[in-house]
């Protein structure tokens, strides 16, 4: 007798092979699903959270725009894009708040050593600019005029905070890499509290 497996025969082998691969793959994807959806989608957050920063939940998606860089040129219209990005929002002039906000900015970056190259700095502006002050003590910040109907477009997807609008609230505002405005931080806030969230947002993040 022929010990021989007929041709006709089911290969549960396979069939076994391919249910528990779609098994273990459902166990990978479905926890960075849920948890995309719960970060990005609910205001739920663990309780051991430990952020400085307001968290903007669920967190704003922000439009590729092209708005006028201080020098007249246009922008990229990517420039919230591909890092992490610190946006401060004020008039041109910028008064001695507007300042330090800049400056806190500065040095938060400064604190992150190699990881500077990962986050970018935006001061978004209505009015004239201040240009000598950007040119002297705020070296690699993108100062970006809003008066456009672009511009005024985008300052419209920013919170408001107790009936305050973004350029009256003076608050430092992050954007991740992907464009979506995450976090915010009053006005005062130490630079070691926007320094520690970033590093920890560069740890984590696998983009930008």
């Amino acid at each position: 007798m022929s010990n021989s497996t007929s041709p006709n025969r089911p290969n549960h082998s396979g069939q076994t092979n391919r249910k528990l691969f779609f098994v273990v793959l459902a166990l990978f994807v479905a926890p960075l699903l849920l948890a995309f959806a719960v970060y990005y989608g609910s205001n739920w957050r663990p309780s051991g959270t430990t952020n400085k920063g307001d968290l903007i939940t669920p967190a704003i998606p922000l439009p590729a725009t092209t708005l006028t860089k201080d020098d007249g040129t246009p922008t990229d219209a990517g420039f919230l894009r591909n890092t992490w990005t610190l946006v401060y929002i004020g008039a041109g002039e910028c008064d001695e708040v507007c300042r330090s906000a800049l400056i806190n900015t500065r040095d938060a970056r400064l604190l992150l050593g190699k990881d500077t190259t990962r986050v970018s700095r935006v001061f978004l502006y209505a009015g004239a600019c201040c240009a000598a002050f950007f040119a002297n003590e705020q070296q690699g910040l993108m100062s970006h005029n809003i008066d456009s109907q672009a511009g005024q477009a985008l300052l419209k997807l920013f919170p408001t905070y107790n009936g305050v609008g973004p350029m009256q609230s003076k608050r430092i505002y992050i954007v991740d890499p992907l464009g979506n405005l995450m976090m915010s931080y009053a006005p005062g806030s130490d630079p070691r509290f926007i320094y520690q969230d970033i590093k920890k947002l560069l740890k984590l993040s696998h983009i930008g």
